[in-house]
């Protein structure tokens, strides 16, 4: 055995604790998102096996198997599908950072109200002026953002009309 294939115990338990954090990943997915990620049939088996079981012990020992198994094959494909069902898309969280921008600049500037209600035809800009209004006064008095979390509501609900229409 070379020196290369060597491989520290201390790596080789990182490893193992990475590969079973992924196991631990896959048995809290509900069955809809398990079912849209590639997996070999014996360990897809074994994380919906373990996914059944409710007593500790026998999760534990459950999720240990479940370890084993992942030391058999590479878990690189499984990470990045689970990766990709976690992460926002790049067009929702642009969406996100559209409807932050909109949101701060109603809150700095009362004009702004005109100028939203110019590139989103159908808003209420009595209702935005009321709410940023309010959102500034709240503000200033240091109370919880409840008015400022109503008008970035409002705010995403016509950005998002917006889009689906324009789409």
């Amino acid at each position: 055995m070379s020196d290369e294939n060597l491989i520290s115990k201390t790596r080789r338990k990182r490893q193992m604790h990475d590969l079973q954090s992924v196991g631990e990943a896959l048995t809290r997915l509900s069955a809809e998102r398990l079912a849209a990620i590639e997996l070999p049939d014996d360990l897809r088996e074994a994380v919906q096996a373990c996914q059944r079981i409710t007593k500790h012990e026998a999760k534990r020992r459950q999720m240990q198997y479940i370890g084993r198994l992942m030391r058999d094959i590479d878990a690189g494909p499984i990470v990045a599908q689970l990766q990709a069902q976690e992460a926002p898309s790049h067009e929702e969280t642009a969406l996100f950072h559209r409807v932050e921008r909109w949101r701060d600049e109603l809150l700095a500037d009362p004009a702004a109200v005109e100028r939203f209600a110019r590139d989103h035809p159908g808003a209420d800009p009595h209702r935005l002026a009321n709410l940023a209004r309010a959102a500034r006064e709240e503000r200033q008095g240091g109370g919880p953002p409840r008015r400022a979390r109503e008008l970035f509501q409002a705010v995403n609900e016509i950005v998002r009309e917006h889009e689906r229409r324009h789409a």
